[in-house]
């Protein structure tokens, strides 16, 4: 176990608080004068900025230092407290007496305890239920460096690969263990009962690979499974010859000095993977008429391309291994019996696109065992979740006819969901978040009873915490989803330390070193969203479709503005209309910049127009904002704003008729967890505009493949969209070099067929390690599940059905 440096400012920052007192005092004094007792990372770095405009030398002080390191600070009359991130998930605590100026270094338990102090005007409850995880890490198993922070699997197979027959003692026997337990219904697979020890496995390795290297590469393994049966080996090394060769080869290596390439080369050749249950509860799931529902968006995108990837690569594989067997994934999600519309009242739905995938929805129960008939807000779903998993584990194991050999989880209600199933059946848990809601809310964990009465964030951040540590592995599409930036903190870095006053405060609640997190980013789909300089694969029947919505007349409650001239090119957007997604702000932008609209012309699709359509209260507010800047800049003609939802090849299309027109994308989000509409756009070709908050900032090389925006400064944004559009008035190829870049990018990084490939890999090799060594963590399962039943219970059982 490594020791942790400590951070080299502290004591210049005590020398200089105890000689320049009077420096100390006047910036100690302009912090207080804020009158506010928390500040974020950009007060502080703005209230240094203006100091500095009076005294150049205070950014350069000790002081100016630790301030810029700062990620925020409490204050109240006497006391200033500073949060310092020396670097990814490595804090240090500072307590600044105003009188004295003394500085000492405090607990993260005190510096919770003070914001509480100060969150709740002065109650402090010294004996608050404390949450610790510390103990129950697995030190021997931990990153030490952030740039590894999510490659998990990469440093799970060098740090145990090497030790797999050393350390472990058994390593080779467990091996044995692992390679034996694999069968299908019945039918044993890999090896049989000749093989009953790892002399006889090396035995019939190299006997078997004898007549193997004899016969041509091509020849099926229906010719040789007789021969290799009466070595001990059963189907699943191989479809042919050559491929059997090298997967024997592959474990002869590993038997002799283990790599981590060998290993995870040979793991991802094991058949073990045959049924996935894929878990979402909230919102309305199905593949028509529920894009742009309340809580229905890009989740739904995400999963259901996420099935079509999988299952073509499970079928891959196991045509591979010479396995015939149809793979099964499984959708499990809500059954909603006033379905509207929709197909979410039936039980089971095929999802197109696929051989064997369907949808199997369940529904919620009450108390009293009644089947809850209408749509439940994601915030409010929380009383119906443990009924639920029961039950559909139930279906689940109708519908497989056994058990699944994975469960994902999505979102923190499916994420739970996922942990109750995968305990109780004994199966790997991936979990993935898709977007945490405790960093899109500012101060949502301590001024949680504020938000209580609508968002019931202490049962959701709850189930984060239990999910998060019981899941075998997590899937993020971005580094900054768990780790942040420089100047920000990440969403899983988040639950490292907070606290929900009055409740419990998380002193250590998830380590982001964790070998458990792995970047897996997704793609879109590609016989969708493909460049719109592919000309024999356009959509051409939709094009008529697609200029009346861009340019024709009032759609009747569908929209507003008609676009009056129709030459200039467009800024395009698309997404849920809520306050997150900031589409009224890229709104208000284009109202405010004279240059842009002379320029271009605005196209939104977005929510509803008519606010009676809606049963968002949210989406309605932003409905009567959107109104209101259309009426208070006169944008009718030159902003369409369309209230629909369009079907995936229609949305496709649209993009590249843009990209036509020499338009750009547009995604100008508070904040984003990835961005899958800026990945659809690059795929067509489309230059973007992307908040830098979130997961675009890793997505887009700025300047090479599309641009960041900060969607708090709105007129430097819309001054770079305008200076983008000059410079393709002087040159034309500028508009080139950007959609080529954003073409390269997405081939290189973010396809669905890399994601499904790394998701199999992965669920082989999390499955090995736990069964080899003790990643189920035993003790810290038992410290979870009383954390669920004397908290997340009543929390959610609290809640309003």
């Amino acid at each position: 176990m490594q020791t942790e440096v400590p951070n080299a400012r502290i004591p210049a920052l005590a020398a200089f608080l105890a000689e320049h007192r009077s420096t100390a005092h006047r910036v100690m004094h302009h912090l207080i004068g804020l009158q506010r007792p928390f500040l974020l990372k950009s007060d502080l770095h703005d209230a240094v900025d203006e100091l500095s405009r009076d005294d150049q030398e205070i950014a350069d002080t000790a002081l100016g230092r630790a301030l810029y390191q700062a990620q925020e600070a409490a204050i109240d009359a006497s006391w200033v407290y500073l949060a310092l991130r020396r670097r990814v998930a490595k804090w240090d605590y500072l307590r600044i007496h105003l009188e004295t100026m003394d500085l000492n270094e405090v607990s993260v338990s005190e510096f919770l305890r003070f914001k509480e102090h100060l969150a709740t005007g002065g109650y402090d409850d010294p004996f608050g239920l404390e949450i610790d995880l510390q103990p129950f890490y697995r030190e021997q198993q931990k990153l030490s460096e952030e740039g590894s922070i999510g490659r998990g699997v990469e440093f799970l197979n060098r740090r145990l690969s090497s030790r797999l027959f050393d350390e472990l003692g058994k390593g080779d026997q467990r091996l044995l263990g692992f390679l034996s337990m694999h069968s299908y219904r019945g039918h044993q697979l890999m090896l049989n009962e000749a093989i009953g020890s790892v002399a006889e496995l090396r035995n019939g390795l190299r006997q078997a690979m004898i007549p193997l290297r004899r016969r041509a590469s091509h020849t099926p393994y229906s010719e040789l499974a007789n021969e290799l049966r009466s070595f001990g080996f059963e189907a699943g090394w191989g479809n042919d010859a050559a491929r059997i060769r090298e997967t024997m080869g592959l474990l002869l290596d590993i038997l002799e000095a283990p790599s981590p390439r060998s290993l995870e080369a040979f793991l991802s050749r094991v058949p073990m993977i045959f049924a996935i249950a894929i878990v979402s509860p909230h919102g309305w799931f199905g593949q028509s008429n529920v894009l742009g529902r309340p809580d229905t968006g890009g989740q739904v995108v995400y999963i259901l391309d996420q099935v079509r990837a999988v299952e073509r690569e499970m079928h891959r594989r196991l045509a591979e291994q010479g396995i015939d067997i149809e793979p099964r994934v499984v959708v499990l999600t809500r059954l909603i019996p006033e379905a509207e519309g929709t197909m979410c009242n039936e039980r089971l739905e095929p999802i197109a696109g696929t051989r064997n995938a369907v949808i199997l929805r369940v529904p919620f129960r009450n108390e009293a065992g009644e089947v809850l008939p209408h749509w439940v807000s994601r915030f409010r779903i929380w009383p119906y979740l443990e009924r639920f998993a029961l039950d559909a584990e139930r279906e689940l194991l109708a519908e497989l006819g056994g058990r699944p050999d994975l469960i994902i989880g999505n979102y923190s209600d499916g994420n739970l969901v996922a942990s109750l199933l995968s305990q109780r059946l004994d199966v790997s848990q991936c979990n993935i978040a898709h977007a945490l809601e405790k960093t899109k809310y500012l101060f949502s964990d301590l001024y949680w009873r504020d938000n209580e009465e609508h968002y019931h964030f202490s049962a959701q951040f709850t189930a984060d915490l239990i999910a998060m540590n019981t899941a075998d592995f997590v899937i993020t599409s971005t580094y900054q989803e768990i780790a942040g930036t420089d100047d920000s903190v990440g969403q899983y870095e988040s639950y490292t330390h907070f606290t929900m006053p009055g409740l419990y405060r998380v002193v250590s609640g998830l380590d982001v070193y964790d070998p458990k997190f792995n970047i897996v980013s997704p793609g879109a789909d590609e016989e969708i969203y493909f460049p719109y300089t592919e000309p024999e694969r356009r959509l051409g029947h939709l094009q008529p479709e697609i200029d009346q919505l861009i340019y024709g007349g009032p759609r009747a409650g569908e929209s507003r503005g008609v676009l009056a001239e129709r030459e200039r090119p467009l800024l395009f957007t698309m997404a849920r209309l809520d306050r997150i997604k900031n589409i009224s702000g890229l709104i208000e932008w284009y109202g405010r910049s004279p240059e842009l609209r002379e320029q271009v012309n605005l196209l939104v699709v977005a929510g509803h127009v008519d606010p009676q359509r809606s049963g968002d209260d949210e989406e309605r507010e932003q409905i009567h904002r959107v109104h209101t800047l259309f009426d208070a800049h006169q944008l009718d003609g030159q902003v369409r704003w369309l209230g629909i939802h369009l079907e995936k090849p229609l949305a496709g299309e649209l993009y590249r008729t843009i990209a036509d027109r020499r338009g750009v994308f547009v995604q100008p989000a508070l904040f984003e967890a990835f961005g899958l509409t800026v990945i659809e756009a690059m795929s067509c070709g489309l230059p973007v505009f992307a908040t830098r908050y979130g997961g675009p900032l890793e997505i887009i090389e700025d300047g090479i493949s599309g641009f960041h925006i900060d969607p708090n400064h709105g007129e430097a944004a819309t001054a770079l969209i305008a200076e983008f559009f000059r410079q393709c008035d002087d040159d034309p190829r500028h508009w080139d070099a950007l959609s080529d870049g954003a073409l390269a990018r997405v081939e290189e990084r973010y396809t669905w067929r890399r994601y499904a490939e790394r998701m199999m890999t992965l669920s082989r090799v999390y499955g090995f390690w736990k069964f080899v060594t003790n990643l189920e963590r035993k003790e810290t399962m038992r410290y979870l599940g009383m954390f669920y039943g004397l908290q997340y219970r009543p929390l959610a059982r609290a809640v309003p059905g």
